[in-house]
């Protein structure tokens, strides 16, 4: 026979977890573990159990909680400021996508900034000796990040976007930027272009080393061989770009197309091309990868691979505190592919040489 349970709060200032355990039939433990998100319970379980805090309007007293369970319920991102665009191309979009998805699972997000890589690592050993943050989000990876070194040392969960040279104990969340380099080949290709350039970006930074892969690859499977004269790297400022821009079309065979694997550096183009007499989209096509305003405010507008930034800080904070309740790292590594956005940039090659 089953037993209803009428739970009367009016004279009560708050819900508590007592509350619930007599509302739900559960024991307190129970309850508990589910709104900490232990592996232990069943997701059903842990469905039922905040759906119903949120149906009494449950909220837990944090500093209680952290100190029984040893969680702040709070992620953190260190921005590093001393980066070349001290990542404010995306950052508003992105913190958005973190703060909503972590809203929704009743988290926070702590937010502080740093001006070295030292500060970087002091900042990170500061929020998680304070307990502060349970776990971190790490953009702009390097190929190897001293970052990822220090979370391993100390067993705190982490997130990359991007990822590393080295996947032990990894969860990432990653757009396909080498398979979106190789694409931009092939529309090159297919539109007459045979000498096809292309402009890296920072060496020290992984997305690079996959970009670059994706160049080769494309070149591999169209059948040209590579040729070093069309390669520029370290190219992730318009000032940059347009250097690297100058010294392809000074050769002897200049290309006719080029793929650029930051917008900021695609920009570039417009200056050398204009130094040379060059209308990009007929002259000279130019493909990237960003996405930003910047290449869409260009005249054309640069042809470009786009990334969703919104939806990146969401499933990156989705997959932290997926992490941090326990789940296997294996199962936390996700792809996606760069959506194209077609600009005036790109377009058949010249019937002439330059």
């Amino acid at each position: 026979m089953s037993r209803h349970v009428k739970t009367d709060f009016s004279d009560q200032s708050r819900v508590t977890i007592n509350h619930l355990s007599q509302a739900l039939g559960l024991t307190k433990g129970t309850v508990s573990r589910a709104l900490n998100g232990y592996p232990d319970i069943s997701e059903r379980t842990r469905l039922k159990v905040q759906r119903t805090a949120e149906r009494m309007g449950y909220q837990p007293l944090s500093h209680a909680q952290a100190i029984r369970t040893g969680r702040s319920r709070s992620m953190g991102l260190v921005i590093q400021t001393y980066d070349h665009d001290a990542q404010r191309p995306f950052l508003a979009e992105f913190l958005a996508g973190i703060s909503v998805a972590a809203a929704s699972e009743g988290w926070t997000l702590t937010v502080t900034a740093s001006d070295t890589p030292e500060g970087t690592l002091d900042v990170m050993r500061q929020l998680i000796k304070e307990r502060k943050a349970d776990g971190f989000i790490l953009p702009r990876t390097l190929r190897q990040d001293p970052r990822v070194d220090l979370m391993r040392a100390l067993k705190t969960p982490f997130v990359l976007f991007g990822r590393v040279e080295d996947p032990t104990e990894c969860a990432w969340y990653d757009i396909k930027g080498g398979a979106a380099m190789h694409e931009a080949l092939g529309r090159l290709v297919d539109l007459g272009h045979r000498r096809i350039a292309y402009v890296g970006g920072g060496q020290q930074y992984n997305y690079q080393r996959l970009r670059y892969r994706g160049y080769r690859d494309g070149l591999e499977s169209h059948g040209f061989d590579l040729d070093n004269a069309l390669v520029h790297q370290n190219a992730v400022t318009r000032a940059a770009g347009a250097q690297a821009t100058r010294a392809l079309l000074e050769l002897d065979s200049p290309p006719t197309g080029i793929i650029y694997a930051v917008d900021a550096a695609a920009a570039g183009a417009w200056d050398a091309a204009q130094e040379f007499g060059l209308t990009i989209g007929k002259d000279l096509s130019v493909v990237t990868y960003d996405g930003t305003g910047e290449g869409a405010n260009l005249q054309p507008a640069l042809a470009s691979y786009a990334v969703d930034i919104r939806r990146a800080g969401e499933r990156l904070t989705q997959l932290l505190i997926r992490r941090i309740r326990g789940e296997d790292v294996e199962l936390l590594r996700e792809e996606e592919p760069a959506q194209f956005r077609p600009g005036g940039s790109l377009g058949p090659a010249p019937a002439t040489k330059h």
